[in-house]
């Protein structure tokens, strides 16, 4: 699992791209997808392409930008699927680099998957009794291994039928040599779409903003439970799985989503200026000035500021140049790195009342080293509005938060959060206030497992760090 102890943020683990177009340079489009994408994975990428009769794959670690840096694959055949990744499970090292793919006996077949399994190890521990191997430790070449041993007569068959044995969240991208394939889990965890491009071709997404990117035509989100067969013939739509209670992640518009996606018929940009707007409802704050914690902040913040009246500005500049941080675990160099991250702009802080806005507070490291930097640069007063509830729970969808412990919210009040970060004035918004931000999505559609403890599915036991946590 990646956790960067700096920059304290919950990160998604990827995003998927397939386009089936005679028409299209595939790879070029694909990397331009991609290229929109790199939001929801900044640790590995690749492309999986025809090739003839064969499929090819071209993968590497880092920014899809360093990873074709000499240029995209000079295949001409009509479809591709790509990804781009954050580990969550499997650890971050090439062999766990997507899209895989695997021979069959069938033929050969490609996957990238977006989300989290929570019945892995009883699958993978099944598989190897069966005498399977596997070359990763990602959830993901379970469900390859899980269609190349069905029975089944057809790859739609085989493939329905691995997906009926997997649990958790699960949107997937999958080609064969001449067919490409998405299916979204009977949830609707994470998303999934489906664009019609320039040529006549299709394309799968996991946001609508891939789409603008590449200059195709949004036409629908591919619905909980749903199976899409994109061939010669066109598109054909399968219910595999009956739906389940449609559960989107909650995050996906608090955070993780490209403000300029619409997800499940909800505009994020909009969500998010609706969350600072609601915020401002719930606190109504006497301020001077308003300032985002850049970038995910930023949305929230101009709403927090329409609302109010009070003015919006940039307090704080991220350096967008400076990748990952691994760094000994101790204050000093924390708050170093948090420097190197983030400069206050002194004479736009300095004497003023400061409401600074967030997406989220995990663990609190970065939040109360960015109010002492506020208080060095000579801001009067310090108040945080948080656009995400309190992260209670850990998340098994997805998600790289998988123990409790890790959450300052689990163990401390808002009060106690206060102190230890150092603010003036703390407010998260409340469960309420983020449903009236979500006009598009009813509030019984969404996941908030980690504000609530209400999960949608069996989860797993974890053991991580000797913690044992179960559902209360």
């Amino acid at each position: 699992m990646f956790y960067d102890p700096i920059w304290d943020k919950q990160h998604e683990e990827c995003g998927v791209i397939g386009i089936y177009d005679r028409n299209l340079d595939i790879p070029r489009y694909l990397y331009w997808g991609l290229f929109a994408l790199q939001h929801r994975g900044q640790e590995s990428g690749g492309m999986a392409l025809i090739n003839g009769s064969d499929i090819r794959t071209y993968r590497g670690m880092g920014l899809i930008s360093t990873v074709f840096e000499k240029g995209v694959p000079q295949e001409e055949g009509h479809i591709g699927i790509g990804h781009v990744r954050y580990s969550t499970t499997g650890s971050n090292n090439p062999r766990n680099i997507q899209p895989l793919a695997v021979y069959t006996a069938m033929g050969e077949i490609a996957l990238a998957h977006n989300g989290n399994l929570t019945n892995t190890r009883a699958l993978r521990e099944e598989l190897d009794k069966a005498g399977a191997t596997f070359q990763t430790t990602m959830d993901s070449e379970i469900i390859v291994n899980l269609i190349s041993r069905s029975r089944k007569e057809t790859f739609e068959e085989r493939i329905i039928e691995s997906m009926n044995r997997v649990q958790g969240a699960f949107s997937l991208v999958l080609m064969t040599k001449d067919k490409l394939y998405g299916i979204r889990d009977p949830y609707g965890f994470r998303p999934l779409c489906i664009g019609r491009t320039s040529e006549g071709g299709w394309v799968l997404a996991s946001e609508t903003c891939a789409l603008d990117a590449i200059g195709a035509t949004f036409v629908r989100d591919v619905k909980a439970g749903e199976f899409i067969e994109i061939s010669e013939a066109g598109i054909k739509a399968t219910r595999y799985a009956e739906a389940g209670r449609k559960q989107v992640c909650s995050f996906e518009y608090i955070y993780f989503a490209r403000p300029d996606s619409i997800i499940d018929g909800q505009d994020v940009y909009q969500a998010r200026l609706n969350m600072g707007k609601e915020m401002w409802a719930e606190t109504q704050y006497d301020a001077d000035l308003i300032i985002p914690v850049p970038d995910s902040g930023n949305t929230a913040a101009i709403g927090y500021s329409m609302a109010s009246g009070i003015p919006f500005n940039f307090g704080l500049i991220k350096n967008r140049y400076m990748g990952r941080t691994f760094i000994k675990p101790n204050q000093k160099q924390r708050e170093l790195a948090v420097r190197m991250k983030l400069n206050v702009v002194k004479s736009v802080v300095r004497g003023k009342r400061i409401i600074m806005v967030d997406d989220s507070i995990v663990r609190g490291t970065t939040s109360g080293i960015i109010c002492k930097l506020l208080r060095e640069a000579g801001a009067k007063e310090v108040y945080m509005c948080v656009s995400a509830p309190p992260i209670k729970y850990p998340c098994f969808y997805g998600i790289d938060t998988s123990v409790r412990k890790e959450l300052i919210a689990s163990a401390l009040d808002e009060e106690a959060i206060r102190k230890y970060i150092g603010v003036d004035k703390l407010h998260f918004i409340t469960l309420e206030g983020l449903d009236r931000a979500l006009v598009g999505i009813p509030r019984e559609d969404m996941c908030l497992a980690c504000f609530n403890n209400d999960y949608p599915t069996t989860i797993p036991v974890s053991t991580e760090e000797g913690e044992k946590y179960a559902l209360e």
